[in-house]
């Protein structure tokens, strides 16, 4: 992993501020949700089921080597966009990066203002999970 989780956000916050438009930013949320790998079919299962997102969204986490490594899936592509973003920030970090690490990127570009209140809601059951995540294996 080359970059810091810091700079790994800032990347997010530089590609965000190139649209002016807050459709066109859904639009790049629908692709970056196209692009996440499909998860394996097998790892769709209750237990790995974000509760208090409102469409379904599974996320796995594996511990390997002193790091957490996440895939996940969504039903709705635009909350597969917004895990595909934190996958992104946090997928091979150590769960003390993950733990230091604070989310004032997610409303640099906006997201947070421009969801649904069930979809920002999700959000941040999303990020909750992955820092429990991060806790868990950090003892």
């Amino acid at each position: 992993m080359d970059s810091s989780i810091k700079e790994t956000q800032q990347e997010i916050v530089d590609e965000f501020s190139a649209f002016d438009d807050w459709m066109d930013k859904y639009e790049y949320l629908i692709e970056l949700g196209k692009s996440l790998p499909v998860m394996d079919g097998q790892n769709k299962q209750e237990d790995k089921l974000i509760k208090g997102c409102q469409s379904r969204v599974w996320l796995d986490t594996e511990f390997r080597e002193g790091r957490l490594f996440f895939t996940a899936d969504s039903d709705a592509i635009i909350t597969k966009g917004i895990i595909s973003l934190l996958i992104r920030v946090y997928n091979g970090r150590t769960p003390a990066e993950i733990l230091a690490a604070d989310n004032a990127f997610i409303d640099e570009i906006g997201l947070r203002e421009n969801l649904s209140p069930t979809r920002a809601n999700g959000l941040v059951s999303m990020m909750d999970r992955i820092r429990r995540d991060a806790e868990k294996y950090s003892k």
